[in-house]
């Protein structure tokens, strides 16, 4: 086909424009309407006859009737290649502080960057030799990019099997230098980069089986690893009524997770808490390697204040990106922050598109949408033997905090672990503000199962008491219901809640939680007499208070060892008074 394909603007709808064409178009394809000196960038949704629905990621204000669209004939992509790692891209993966430089404060619409550095050189290292054979995602040299080894891959749209004609050798190459040769079966010859392209909305599948996601994900929060944990490879979400927590539980769990690289989507959030994150991230030093966090962390940032649209592509973006660094082996944790703003993204387009609405006004599809994004969740096994995990964790705002609206009922059908944020609990500053007695998880804890529900079982006892006190009063209670309901608070205040100001309390190794909760198990469990209701909360405030100063203590230091003794010291006095 000679020339660029055309179009002209029949109708504008806010961010949805129809455009009539001549030449065949496709669904998903890119299309940029020509305004003035501006290109703005557009996404083809619908296709109707000649006519061709888009959505556009840039403001439509001043746009007419009449203008021209060019379609470019590519579906929305990404590049994947070294040097994401740090970085901080738009929806549309522009890093946004090269567009701050170039703009200023205020972004202009229609200008786009190369995602990575087309100058910036990178030693590349073989790891094949002339003659080998290849597939798609083998890997082919690498180069190393901050604490990882970058792999190079055949690209994951070729099918069958590669020779590999040529290989270069060890040296510095930019990302558009070709590092190899390789033919199919038909000698045709295809040559392998150091990045390559991928359409975001299709999964990369360049691996030999996927997994059943079975081994426990450390967060090093407490109340998430024992009672509600997330799998390897698995999905969960956290709603929760505004200022409940979320964006500090996630950046919590981002910081100690036990994964090698953190993908985290600001999708449609307020800019205060967007900047926040954009001003944390690079001044926190991770704990596993004594580097910047950033150094194994890419944010794709798109506010509230951005037009709707790339809500959805910041998304997609955020997982293909995800799943580039599973194919090289590496254990993934994406942090969508929140998935309502994309759900309400999909609302507004739907309506625009005159569809019929499902309920709350949300689009049918909703579900199969949401469905499709934890779908590119999970375990896999590459086909050079390795595994690589994304673990997606979703953060979800229902108004109101009514856990029974369209998106966070559509979300709990596809997760396997939900954590559900409490108003109650945030207003009382119990943090993680989880809810349990109503989170729940399909996974396996490393804390064993029986033990773990003693203690569920003990939460839930104690809930019951509290809502009889109300009607009741304390003086109404008998003594042991009174205790079993000291027994709950003691369990929720020194083992589910965490401090995210202390050291070393904001995060709890796997073996200390392991140790402790097989502690604090046996005090449940234990058979205490008290004379009055008083003696018992004085014995329970004094436990809860050495637990407190054993939460801050350093795990195996003598301060640890020292508060563990005088727990040890109050529990035999009070069984012998007992």
């Amino acid at each position: 086909m000679t020339g660029p394909r055309k179009g002209r603007i029949t109708k504008i709808s806010g961010n949805m424009v129809t455009v009539s064409f001549d030449s065949p178009v496709m669904q998903n394809e890119v299309a940029y309407i020509l305004h003035g000196a501006e290109r703005l960038k557009s996404e083809i949704v619908r296709v109707r006859g000649n006519l061709a629905e888009m959505q556009v990621y840039e403001a439509t204000s001043g746009l007419k009737i009449g203008e021209e669209v060019e379609f470019s004939g590519e579906l929305l992509s990404v590049e994947l290649g070294p040097g994401m790692l740090g970085q901080i891209f738009d929806g549309l993966q522009n890093p946004l502080p090269d567009l701050a430089k170039q703009c200023g404060f205020f972004l202009k619409r229609g200008i786009y960057i190369e995602a990575l550095s087309d100058t910036q050189t990178w030693d590349f290292t073989p790891l094949v030799t002339p003659g080998d054979r290849v597939r798609a995602g083998d890997k082919i040299g690498f180069v190393v990019e901050k604490i990882f080894k970058h792999y190079c891959m055949v690209p994951f749209f070729l099918q069958g099997n590669f020779e590999v004609v040529s290989i270069e050798n060890a040296g510095k190459f930019t990302l558009h230098q070709a590092v190899a040769q390789i033919k199919d079966l038909n000698g045709k010859i295809f040559p392998v980069y150091l990045s390559q392209n991928w359409p975001v909305k299709i999964p990369i599948r360049a691996y030999a089986e996927k997994l059943k996601p079975d081994e426990p994900l450390v967060t090093k929060m407490r109340l998430i690893d024992t009672l509600f944990p997330v799998a390897r490879g698995g999905t969960y979400c956290i709603p929760g009524p505004f200022g409940s927590g979320k964006t500090v539980l996630q950046q919590l769990i981002s910081r100690h997770a036990d994964v090698d690289v953190v993908v985290i989507a600001a999708c449609g959030e307020r800019a205060g808490e967007v900047v926040e994150t954009l001003k944390t991230f690079p001044a926190i030093i991770d704990p596993r390697t004594n580097r910047p966090l950033s150094d194994r962390t890419v944010i794709i940032c798109n506010t509230s204040s951005m037009p709707v649209a790339a809500r959805e592509s910041s998304v997609y973006t955020a997982v293909t990106i995800a799943e580039y660094y599973r194919q090289m082996g590496l254990h993934v944790l994406l942090l969508a922050d929140s998935t309502s703003r994309w759900a309400q993204a999909m609302r507004e387009m739907s309506g625009r598109l005159e569809e019929i609405p499902g309920e709350e006004a949300f689009p049918a599809y909703l579900e199969s949408h949401i469905a499709s994004f934890y779908e590119r969740a999970g375990m896999v096994r590459l086909y050079g033997g390795s595994i690589g995990s994304i673990t997606i964790g979703g953060a979800v705002s229902p108004a109101g905090g009514n856990f029974e609206e369209p998106v966070t009922q559509a979300t709990l059908k596809v997760v396997g672990a939900f954590h559900g944020l409490s108003r109650s609990r945030s207003d009382g500053r119990r943090y993680p503000a989880i809810d349990p007695l109503i989170s729940w998880s399909k996974y396996k804890s490393f804390i064993d199962e029986k033990q773990k529900e003693r203690g569920h079982g003990i939460l839930r006892r104690g809930n019951d008491v509290v809502q009889m006190m109300k009607v009741i009063g304390e003086e109404g209670t008998s003594l042991s219901d009174y205790i079993d309901y000291l027994k709950a608070e003691f369990f929720d205040f020194v083992y589910l809640q965490q401090n995210a100001y202390d050291v070393v309390d904001e995060a709890t190794p796997k073996d200390r939680q392991i140790y402790v909760f097989d502690f604090i198990h046996r005090i449940l469990e234990s058979e205490f007499t008290f004379e009055d209701k008083d003696t018992a909360l004085h014995f329970f405030q004094q436990l809860r208070q050495l637990f407190k100063e054993w939460n801050s203590a350093p795990w195996r230091s003598k301060e640890f060892e020292k508060a563990e003794n005088e727990i040890n010291v109050l529990l035999l006095e009070r069984l012998k008074k007992g």
